[in-house]
């Protein structure tokens, strides 16, 4: 049986990077006893695989692993033994029993909306956001962008899907993924520029809402459901 689990991440634990989050989760698989499967070989591990793993110092509140189990409870029940468990700054939100064959969370994620704001005395000296909004109404917003093997050029546009703000924070979705994985900073930065402004690094405060599937229709139309909404609750 496939689960999905989404959690939470707040206070010190976004300053963890993706790898010990991995460990992290095996041991509260255990300590939760959960029974999850594993792999067979000479070296088994837990099957187990996340669905984006975030940037250090981002805030969540939706995060994703999938794994595998070999006999279930009820949703509440191994969310509450998972919880009893997680240290404080991560809490597991639900958890979903996914339909036989769905692929998992890592390959099918395809956008992700955040919260973006800027962290107090590193504004940029001339962001305005009506000219910012302006900015991103754009028909085209061509960029350097740099990879693990190159340098290419894209056009952000193909993958802002919507960006609008609410209480003077700036609310985007984007899109993410192995194929189309773009940053909050990427859109920033391209701002900046045009603006004749350098980012500082430390510039942006990002917290990921949630990630999406795209269940396009035949014409190509996107269509972004919550990884959350691909299982269902499920009880003893």
């Amino acid at each position: 049986m496939k689960l999905r689990i989404k959690f939470t991440k707040s206070g010190v634990m976004v300053f963890i990077g993706h790898l010990d989050i991995m460990r992290y989760f095996q041991k509260a698989m255990r300590r939760a006893e959960i029974d999850i499967a594993y792999s067979q070989g000479f070296n088994p591990h837990q099957i187990m695989s996340f669905a984006l793993p975030l940037g250090v110092g981002v805030y969540s509140d939706g995060e994703y692993l999938d794994i595998e189990a070999n006999s279930v409870t009820s949703s509440e029940d191994m969310k509450a033994r998972l919880n009893k468990v997680m240290v404080e700054g991560v809490t597991v939100e639900s958890v979903r029993l996914l339909p036989e064959g769905t692929a998992n969370a890592m390959s099918v994620v395809a956008a992700a909306d955040y919260i973006v704001d800027f962290r107090e005395g590193h504004q940029l000296k001339g962001f305005d956001m009506e000219g910012f909004l302006k900015f991103c109404a754009q028909d085209s917003i061509v960029v350097t962008k740099q990879t693990k093997k190159n340098t290419r050029e894209i056009d952000l546009k193909e993958y802002m899907y919507r960006i609008e703000e609410k209480d003077g924070k700036i609310y985007m979705m984007i899109g993410a993924g192995s194929a189309n994985n773009i940053k909050p900073d990427l859109i920033m930065k391209a701002y900046a520029d045009s603006i004749g402004e350098e980012l500082d690094e430390l510039a942006l405060k990002v917290k990921r809402l949630d990630l999406y599937g795209d269940t396009a229709d035949e014409e190509g139309e996107h269509n972004f459901v919550s990884l959350e909404d691909f299982g269902e609750e499920f009880h003893e």
